[in-house]
């Protein structure tokens, strides 16, 4: 607003956003026709349209408008309901690890989204055990298929079954088949349901899907017999017939679709970019995912094809039709064009006229789809059914919106019925849970004036209704559409909902909840019968069709069947007259509607909202006056006036005060509690307290009051900003003053002193000669008294050093007679000490002879009792004879040696077999599983002798290993590695500490065998004794593979026992927590969420997490690895898959949140990365590539902060953001929302030029990382240094029985 508006001004003064000036003209009264308010700037962009201040139709417009267009983003709240907009483009927000990242959020954490709502029906259904609804509605072409087939492929990613049934991927499976025979092209959509279809999910206890279950609704039987302009048939005749040359089909003798008229009625039978080929394959490919023989080979192929024949009812066409099913030409034919007449004395036939044959025909064609396409359903839910009691489901509503056309007729009235009755349905819940959102906070409730279309509905089903007339008029043989009418206008005339047109007189008028429609009432009573003549009944019960070769459907339909063919729910109720075959289709699909209304009301409902922007299918284009009619057509703008009501701002106490704390006094600030301080600085900034209402955990806002304290906020900024600029610019001036001040005394100084330059330079060159006249004369007089003074200290300094060189050799010659006296007194010391000595080592001399001689008798005993032993115990293993020798060795040395010797020699036996553990003298398997069980089961993490010992278990493993290789025994061998691979998988639990010990015992196992096998590769860094402690005899190549898999699958558990600790904390860490003191990152989202999204207990489902939280977790992760003596390179490994959880849930976050695109938010993740680097150099990890995958991360932080308007910034953003995909760049572009109202969005030209830029980058255009993606693990082989003759068994270990050899 340029200028201030006082009553009385008939025009106002705008200034546009795009800078044009512009007046509007208040022709009525102004003051109560002034233009709707615009909300400010902070809530352009809502997610939710209900946390709008102002709440009217133009503001919900455009929002709608600035996040479609201007954002790229085509979901949005209103309250309860999904609005999702077509935007006639693939777009990459459907990939499998964006379900990952709605799975487990509550809705409103992440943006607006189809999984979001269906994350929130799920969630529902297993925390309140309560079964729930989606409801997708919408205009032809607005995309309700597509979001009806997105949430059941989430419901299918999150629950899937544990059984090999795999019923998930029938319940995808079947939506290419129900599109195929329910769908067809319309002049708004080239893919239009041209059914209601409501698919019940079902679930087990663990809330697994079992099994799955398809009602179908109103399926448009006129479309078979005659498509308007620009229209075609079902895909399924256009996919039949462009296969007709295929083996499988040859038999239909089928042709192209432009040959029947059935196919051809609109024009062009083909869709531009719809291969209907490849279209048949793949429906054909989803049939064979049921094990229906009748979908296996889609042999319904037949009867679809007598259809396309039966229009051609002449010549060989009728004989090939004939054919087909199984019945005679010549009856076909008559009862076509023939009908018989009972009167009460006989029986007449008679030719029919042209027209009413043509009925006869088109009737027969709709029955036989109608019931093919039921006997479809009914097949996909006999395989759908599987054992198993169901606990709950989740029903997914696919239905036509409200629908009005240049011509209305019955189709569209039965459509805008069920509308009027899903309306009502939702009116009520919206208003059930606003009163439960009061009650839950404390807040008074008021009555809320709401439309009700309860009248509506009366006229239509009440008794003497619309439906009662058509009923009754169908009842008559001779009733037509006229005489219908004008019992309408006779009944109804009166009602105020009911209108008779003035320019019409075959029509009637109905003011509907959303727009008054006018409907013609020819053919009504035709479609209300579905005549089918009784003789044609006769001539197809007698088809003779084979049960093995085509579908028994028709005998079934037209014969009865029975109940072994088919169920009661598959069979249409009949009434069958003298004259006629026909059922009302009125009470058939009154019926499924009572029962859909009644299934949804024992659900929670869940409303996704189709909207389609524009006619043209043009992508992110907006036409304002289409997407009105839709939002008022489909309750949106009933919501939004249900809001506006009562009170539809609401935001927590922390989000106003951390948004309002600048209106708050410092008095106000240091009251205490935050909760306190609201109520306060509300009262007194809003002094009329029915303008809001303070609730247990949040403050309920009038609309219009947040924009009215916004308006405040940025009062005050602009005062501050204004304070700040006249400081600042008055710093400037006065340092411009001082400047120039002290400028202009220089130039004072030296024009000042230009004038006496002259008389000063005469007297300073006299002042300088008189002073060198001076200098001359005083150096003379001074010089000749130094040299004076210098003869006489030359002399006294002569005297002096005399002096002192006597006195110096004198001291000298003292200490050098003293030094001599006592070297002789050494000297002769050292002669005795070794006379001493020489007779000490002439004894010991003698001694050792003695001994020597004493050894070689020894040496010839031990051989003589070898050679005894030899002969007398030939027959016993080498085993028995290696404890024999051992044992006599040493008895004989005990007996016959010296204590000296005994001990020189024990030692020189155990050298030669040090390095083995000998556990089991006759490898008892209870000895096996006792070692087993001490070195795996029973050895703690945290044990002493454990943490001082990296790798003793895998040390002590691998002893054993060497023994049963040096006994040659090779089951042992393998019975041990078996033992030992086994008991480490048994040992392998959800305790990260179990985990990190076995991963480090592991991969110093795999590296002993591997520095031990005698491979040259791994003997390169080994001494000369680990050389000689290899394996010998046999090969562990096999075993070090099956032990390097064991080490894999324990370092990808390890990974996500620190993944599943960690992941809780990354968002709160990153994102939400104010890391920057005094920088407020966060927008305030005024979201309501729903009350059972959270925990009914008011509990915050996570803590508040800090990066110091995060670096702590990382501390104790690093701790605990190097504890266990985890190799340092595998530390690295572990520490980068971390950070690249961190990196990709941060980034997917960021790409979801669009609160979180701000410049702000970037510093604050900048500044956390920075703690994330200062933690891996403080840890030593920089190199290990841990830094590379926060990449990304760091700039999509950059992206956020850098400058974003000229093309120098745009090739600096593509030049810089290489880490980034060009969906993420564009993503993040589109998403930024400035905080402040001093913050610029970004413009759209400008999104556009990056776009450009970024066109010839190749690479991955996913929009979101995989946060579940695994680098590839590799064991480094490091040899060890551990010298096994050294290694000590420990007692504490209880290990007797394990004896070192």
């Amino acid at each position: 607003i340029l200028q201030d508006f006082t009553p009385g001004d008939r025009a106002l003064h705008l200034q546009l956003e795009d800078g044009t000036v512009t007046s509007i003209m208040l022709l009525q009264d102004p003051e109560t026709h002034l233009p709707p308010l615009r909300n400010p700037d902070i809530l352009v962009g809502e997610n939710d349209l209900t946390a709008l201040s102002y709440l009217h139709e133009p503001a919900v417009l455009h929002n709608l408008r600035v996040r479609f267009v201007d954002s790229r983003i085509i979901y949005t709240y209103c309250g309860i309901i999904l609005v999702a907009v077509n935007p006639y483009k693939q777009l990459p927000i459907y990939g499998d690890a964006v379900i990952h990242a709605y799975s487990g959020q509550n809705m409103g954490d992440l943006d607006p989204h189809i999984f979001a709502v269906a994350e929130e029906a799920y969630k529902q259904m297993a925390r309140n055990n309560r079964n729930q609804s989606i409801i997708v509605s919408g205009e032809s072409g607005a995309g309700k298929t597509v979001s009806a087939r997105y949430a059941m492929r989430y419901f299918a990613m999150v629950s899937k079954s544990s059984s090999n049934k795999r019923v998930e991927d029938k319940v995808l499976a079947s939506n290419p088949i129900t599109e195929a025979i329910g769908n067809a092209k319309t002049t708004r959509n080239d893919n239009s349901s041209r059914f209601g279809k409501y698919t019940e999910i079902s679930f087990d206890r663990r809330y697994q899907i079992i099994g799955a279950n398809m009602r179908t609704y109103l399926l448009e039987k006129s479309r078979v017999v005659f498509q308007s302009e620009n229209e075609r048939n079902y895909h399924i005749f256009y996919q039949m017939c462009a296969c007709a040359e295929e083996p499988e089909f040859k038999s239909l003798r089928l042709c192209n679709a432009d040959k029947f008229n059935y196919t051809c009625m609109g024009g062009d039978t083909e869709i531009q970019g719809v291969d209907d080929r490849a279209d048949m394959a793949e429906t054909r490919q989803c049939s064979l995912t049921f094990p229906s023989s009748c979908l296996e080979h889609f042999r319904y192929g037949s009867s679809i094809n007598v259809l396309l024949l039966l229009f051609q009812s002449s010549g060989s066409h009728l004989a090939v039709f004939c054919d087909l099913l199984g019945v005679r030409q010549e009856n076909m034919s008559r009862w076509l064009c023939h009908r018989r007449i009972v009167l009460a004395s006989e029986t007449v036939v008679k030719p029919q006229p042209r027209e009413r044959a043509i009925n006869a025909r088109d009737a027969l064609a709709k029955h036989l789809y109608a019931y093919l396409f039921d006997c479809v359903i009914h097949k996909i839910n006999q395989s759908l059914r599987v054992p198993g009691k169901q606990h709950s489901f989740i029903g997914v509503l696919d239905i036509y919106g409200f629908e009005t056309f240049d011509v209305n007729s019955f189709e569209q009235f039965c459509i805008n019925y069920a509308n009027e009755k899903l309306q009502q349905q939702f009116n009520l819940h919206v208003f059930k849970l606003e009163q439960e959102e009061y009650m839950k906070e404390d807040i008074p409730w008021t009555l809320i004036d709401f439309y009700d279309n309860q009248p509506v509905i009366d006229l239509i089903e009440a008794k003497m209704g619309i439906l009662d007339l058509l009923d009754e008029e169908c009842l008559f043989p001779q009733g037509t559409d006229m005489n219908w009418l004008q019992k309408l206008y006779n009944y109804l005339g009166s009602k105020p909902l009911f209108e008779k047109p003035r320019l019409s007189s075959e029509a009637f008028v109905i003011q509907h909840f959303a727009d008054k429609v006018e409907y013609q009432c020819k053919g009504f009573l035709e479609k209300n019968r579905d005549n089918l003549y009784e003789e044609l009944v006769s001539v197809m019960r007698a088809s003779k069709v084979k049960k093995a070769s085509y579908p028994n459907f028709i005998r079934i339909v037209y014969s009865g069947g029975d109940r072994n063919e088919t169920s009661e729910e598959f069979k249409p109720s009949k009434i069958i007259n003298a004259l006629h075959f026909f059922y009302l289709s009125v009470q058939q699909f009154r019926s499924s509607l009572y029962l859909l209304m009644d299934t949804l009301n024992a659900t929670t409902p869940h409303y996704v909202r189709c909207i389609k922007p524009n006619e043209e299918k043009l992508p992110f284009e907006y036409d304002s006056k289409r997407v009105v009619q839709q939002l008022r057509a489909c309750g949106v703008l009933e919501t939004v006036h249900i809001s506006a009501q009562s009170y539809p701002s609401r935001w927590t106490y922390i989000e106003f005060y951390s948004r309002y704390s600048i209106l708050m006094s410092q008095a106000e600030l240091r009251a205490g509690e935050k909760k306190q301080i609201c109520r306060t600085v509300l009262q007194r900034l809003i002094p009329d307290s029915n303008q809001y209402k303070f609730g247990r955990t949040k403050i309920f806002f009038r609309a219009g009051q947040v924009a009215y304290l916004e308006k405040l906020r940025l009062d005050r900024l602009r005062t501050a900003c204004i304070t700040i600029q006249k400081h600042v610019r008055g710093w400037r001036q006065r340092q411009r003053y001082l400047s120039m001040r002290q400028a202009a005394i220089i130039i004072q100084q030296y024009v000042r002193g230009k004038r006496q330059i002259r008389l000063r330079y005469k007297k300073m060159v006299e002042e300088h000669k008189a002073l060198v006249l001076q200098k001359y004369a005083r150096a003379w007089l001074v010089r000749r008294r130094f040299q004076t003074m210098r003869r006489l200290v030359l002399n006294v300094q002569l005297s002096y050093r005399v002096q002192q060189l006597r006195k110096k050799i004198e001291e000298q010659v003292r200490v050098m007679e003293t030094q001599l006296r006592e070297q002789r007194e050494g000297y002769e010391s050292q002669v005795e000490a070794l006379v001493f000595k020489n007779d000490h080592l002439t004894r010991e001399n003698q001694q050792l002879q003695a001994l020597f001689q004493e050894k070689n008798d020894v040496n010839r005993s031990i051989g003589q009792e070898v050679a005894r032993l030899n002969a007398e115990n030939m027959v016993l293993s080498s085993f028995l004879i290696y404890d024999t020798l051992y044992s006599c060795i040493y008895s004989i040395c005990q007996k016959h040696l010296s204590k000296l010797i005994y001990r020189s020699f024990t030692v020189f036996l155990e050298n030669i077999f040090l390095g083995k553990c000998k556990w089991a003298k006759y490898n008892k398997p209870t000895q096996t599983q006792t070692l087993m069980s001490l070195c795996c089961a029973e050895l703690k993490p945290r044990g002493v002798v454990v943490n001082m010992i990296p790798g003793l278990a895998a040390n002590l493993l691998f002893m054993c290993v060497r023994h049963a290789d040096y006994l040659n025994d090779g089951n042992k061998l393998k019975s041990l590695m078996h033992a030992i691979i086994t008991s480490i998988k048994q040992v392998i639990t959800e305790n990260f500490e179990m985990l990190s010990f076995w991963l480090s015992n592991t991969y110093y196992l795999l590296n002993c065998l591997k520095q031990y096998s005698g491979e040259e590769e791994f003997m390169k860094h080994n001494t000369e004794r680990q050389n000689k402690n290899c394996l010998q005899n046999f090969d562990l190549s096999e075993h070090r593979q099956i032990l390097s898999d064991l080490a894999i699958r324990i370092y990808h558990q390890f990974i996500n026992i620190m993944e599943d600790t960690l992941f809780p904390m990354i968002v709160p860490a990153m994102l939400e927590h104010e890391s920057l003191q005094g920088i407020s990152s966060m927008k305030p989202t005024g979201f309501r969420k729903r009350s059972n999204s959270l925990l009914e207990d008011g509990r915050s489902e996570g803590e508040a997490y800090s990066i110091s939280s995060v670096l702590q977790l990382m501390n104790a992760f690093h701790s605990s690895m190097a504890q266990h003596g985890v190799e340092p390179q595998l530390q690295g490994q572990a520490i980068r898959q971390l950070f690249y959880l961190i990196a990709a849930t941060t980034l997917n976050s960021i790409l979801l949140r669009k609160d979180l695109c701000s410049c702000r938010k970037g510093m604050q993740i900048r500044c956390n990365i920075s703690y994330l680097e200062e933690w891996l150099r403080e840890k030593g990890l920089q190199g290990c590539s841990v830094m590379e995958t926060l990449g990304p991360l760091s700039q999509a932080a950059w992206l956020l902060q850098v400058n974003k308007t000229t093309d120098e910034d745009a090739a600096e953003i593509q030049q810089r953001c290489h880490e980034l995909s060009p969906v993420q760049i564009v993503k993040i572009l589109n998403s930024y929302t400035p905080i402040d109202d001093f913050e610029k969005r970004v413009a759209p030209s400008f999104v556009r030029k990056v776009q450009a830029l970024l066109q010839e980058r190749e690479g991955s255009n996913q929009l979101m990382m995989d946060a579940q993606y695994r680098f590839q693990v590799t064991f480094p082989f490091c040899p060890s240094t551990q010298a096994l003759e050294l290694l000590q068994v420990p007692s504490s270990l209880h290990l007797g029985f394990l004896t070192r050899i």
